[in-house]
């Protein structure tokens, strides 16, 4: 343990601890009340393995109280796997039928969000205990009695022993980083009109602290609902106006003008609304219309550019009358109100979305149905849309999905015609060994199969010493499941394999007479299930989200690219082409995105393969994170180009944004054929990416200032291409981020 600070080790076997006080209390209590109280051992059984389910073998992120709340709105998922596991079980082709689907349906039910794919391993086994023979539906009775017992002794035991504090939530995260751009917004707004060295690090902390990687996993937005989606989208909006507030060019002389002031203290008001909302305060709406107001009267500025050197003609003010000269500014100030209206974007996107996340469909303030598509639907709706996003063969989720559910299927096959045994614990081995890539599985086979050859040893010395007698099991099992649910989580699964055979003879020898062949069941049992598991890792994607990833980034460059040519025509002609009633602009990028995060997402739950430096032979090692940043700024970029009324360019400003387009797109397409390369690909070198466009062309004569945002919007892509192949020296993390981190585990994004 060199180099592991002690205080961390106390502290994960004091959380472990706790956890496993509160389910040997629970457990002990519902086996002990059945087995010996009410003389109902299958009660007992079924209370004691409902504790354990949800307890010890789910993950459930959060504090006890939620963990409690998950378990509570789970309880009629607990019944039918309960009951469909025992009268599926008259057959081995019906419970084989049964393993297969309801396995598939409850690993897959982890798009839903880390609660819902933590506490699917307890789902999981509380099917696959009345899976197995004896056929009995007159039990059933008895197993929902203790299957019911159990989980509210569990529910209660979460929620009031030895309670947990909240880490805090999410929206006060974001509520903080809003009050941080507030500020930032105030002092571009006064004089001298910029942010020192330590305004920038406030804002890159703020940002920061919306990452979810910093975010602990239980307070992750990651759910289907509207709520959920519109904190996620809160993040990413703060983000992007934290990331846009800090990069706002240099004011190019000294006034910056009354409408972009107006513009800049606006957006600070609307901040602290926002941050107010997010305090369930009331919604911003009053603050959102003032925003809305001030960036159209700055998007009214249009005219001429003229040279760098001539000095500017100062600019209109709400007073003026209607018939008064238009100004004609530089290219430089151009280039600021571009990115003060992109500020102007993130704000108003933000304020928007907390409303969304505080009040749901009751929000007064609306902005761009295409962003909030989501803000109207309801609950089944967003919910099919998530599983239908996830059903193809490209998804991580769907991939575990069909990985676990196969190898299930076939450890109930193999117990049922060979009648194997305790063929439970094969299948159960199965669960609990089986990992996303084959790597993974074949080192935490080594690892159960050793703590489970010296449990077995334990085992069977402690059955052969005191055979028969009850009260020695029973007095030794608590001790034991303590000891157990403690050590077994931070030590690892050799530990927790070999304590848990042992702790599965001290239950079983208060069933039925004891003898040593039950350890060796128990490890007979245990290889069968390594071994199906081994198969079906090595058979089904054995190399995890290794591969995935990059195809999935590729493809995500790929429909980016199809986006960025088509923008930038649309803004040169000035036409747009309007998306079929009911469907929300860009589907095909934002479905690319999507998979991209969940691939991301278990990517990094993974560990690297032995030997691997980065990617797989011939491709790239890549900053992955930054290919997720450039789909969203895609998305989000050209949403808002196209928004009508669309006018086209001039013929010069037409054919320089038609050229940077065809740029970008061409460099999207060259890191995409690097990542996923086919077998005639032409080789080519993804470092010669430009970092600049203005590099690469003369703005044009007589530019508007739509030329300026399209411009400033391909420049920054072609600045995210650079930091997926290069990185981004000197900083923490990107300096544009317009996503929020894509670690929401098995859970999607806020397009999703």
């Amino acid at each position: 343990m060199r180099g592991v600070p002690t205080g961390r080790i106390r502290a994960t076997y004091a959380a472990s601890g706790r956890r496993a006080l509160r389910v040997t209390l629970v457990a002990a209590t519902g086996f002990y009340l059945f087995r010996y109280g009410l003389d109902r051992p299958v009660s007992a059984t079924y209370a004691l393995f409902a504790a354990v389910a949800l307890g010890g073998l789910s993950k459930i992120p959060g504090t006890g109280r939620q963990r409690a709340a998950v378990a509570a709105r789970l309880l009629p998922v607990c019944w039918a796997v309960v009951v469909a596991g025992t009268y599926l079980s008259v057959e081995t082709w019906s419970a084989v039928v049964g393993m297969l689907l309801i396995g598939f349906a409850l690993t897959f039910a982890a798009v839903g969000g880390p609660r819902l794919a933590g506490a699917t391993p307890g789902l999981q086994l509380l099917y696959i205990l009345p899976s197995f023979p004896p056929y009995d539906p007159a039990s059933l009775g008895d197993r929902l009695l203790g299957t019911t017992t159990g989980l509210l002794l569990f529910i209660a035991a979460e929620a009031l022993i030895l309670p947990e504090p909240a880490p805090p939530p999410y929206r006060e995260r974001a509520a903080g980083a809003a009050r941080t751009a507030a500020r930032c917004a105030t002092l571009l707004a006064t004089p001298p009109y910029t942010l020192d060295h330590a305004d920038v690090r406030a804002d890159r902390d703020a940002a920061g602290a919306l990452r979810l990687m910093a975010v602990p996993e239980a307070e992750r937005p990651a759910g289907p609902g509207v709520r959920e989606r519109a904190l996620t989208h809160t993040g990413l909006a703060t983000r992007t106006l934290l990331s846009r507030l800090a990069q706002l060019p240099a004011l190019p002389g000294d006034d910056p003008g009354p409408e972009v002031t107006a513009v800049l203290h606006a957006v600070a008001r609307l901040s602290v609304a926002t941050e107010a909302c997010l305090g369930q305060g009331p919604s911003p709406v009053a603050a959102y219309e003032e925003l809305a107001a001030a960036r159209a009267r700055l998007a009214a500025l249009s005219g001429d550019t003229v040279s760098a050197a001539a000095p500017a003609t100062p600019p209109v003010s709400a007073a003026d009358p209607v018939d008064a000269p238009v100004p004609v500014f530089p290219p430089a100030v151009l280039r600021r109100h571009a990115a003060v209206l992109e500020i102007a974007d993130a704000a108003l996107a933000m304020g928007t979305a907390a409303d969304l996340a505080v009040h749901g469909r009751r929000a007064a303030a609306q902005e761009s149905p295409g962003r909030f598509w989501y803000a109207t639907e309801r609950a089944p709706a967003l919910w099919w849309h998530r599983v239908r996003g996830h059903a193809e063969r490209r998804s991580v989720f769907f991939q575990n999905a069909v990985r676990i559910a196969l190898a299930l299927a076939a450890a109930r096959f193999v117990a049922g015609v060979d009648t194997l045994p305790h063929g439970f614990w094969a299948t159960l081995a199965t669960l609990t060994l089986t990992r996303t890539t084959v790597d993974e599985t074949w080192g935490t086979i080594r690892k159960a199969l050793t703590g489970t050859l010296a449990g077995a040893l334990v085992t069977a010395g402690v059955l052969d010493l005191v055979a028969t007698d009850n009260a020695v099991y029973a007095a030794v099992l608590p001790v034991w499941m303590l000891f157990a649910f403690t050590v077994g989580p931070v030590k690892g699964v050799g530990w927790a394999q070999g304590m848990f055979t042992v702790l599965v003879a001290l239950v079983f020898a208060q069933l039925a007479p004891p003898t040593w062949h039950l350890a060796e069941v128990r490890m007979l049992d245990v290889l069968v299930g390594s071994a199906i598991g081994a198969v079906f890792g090595l058979l089904a994607w054995p190399r995890g989200a290794h591969d995935e990833l990059r195809n999935a980034e590729a493809e995500l460059l790929r429909r980016a690219a199809e986006v960025v040519v088509a923008t930038s025509a649309s803004v040169a002609e000035g036409a747009t082409v309007a998306a079929p009633p009911g469907v929300h602009g860009h589907r095909s990028l934002q479905h690319a995105v999507i998979l991209a995060e969940s691939a991301y997402a278990q990517f990094l739950s993974e560990p690297v393969p032995f030997g691997a430096t980065g990617g797989r032979a011939g491709v790239p090692a890549v900053d992955s994170q930054a290919t997720l940043i450039a789909g969203h700024h895609t998305l989000w970029g050209s949403q808002r180009l196209l928004e009508p009324p669309l006018a086209g360019l001039v013929p010069a400003a037409g054919e320089s944004v038609d050229r940077l387009g065809d740029r970008v797109c061409g460099r999207m397409l060259l890191v995409s054929a690097a990542l996923d390369p086919g077998g005639d690909t032409p080789a080519a070198s993804v470092a010669r990416i430009a970092p600049s466009l203005t590099a690469c062309a003369e703005e044009p004569p007589g530019a508007p200032r739509l030329y300026y945002a399209t411009a400033s919007w391909l420049n920054s892509l072609l600045t995210d291409l650079t930091r997926i192949v290069h990185g981004e020296p000197g900083h923490d993390e990107p300096a544009d981020e317009t996503a929020t981190g894509p670690r929401a585990p098995a859970t999607g994004s806020e397009a999703h």
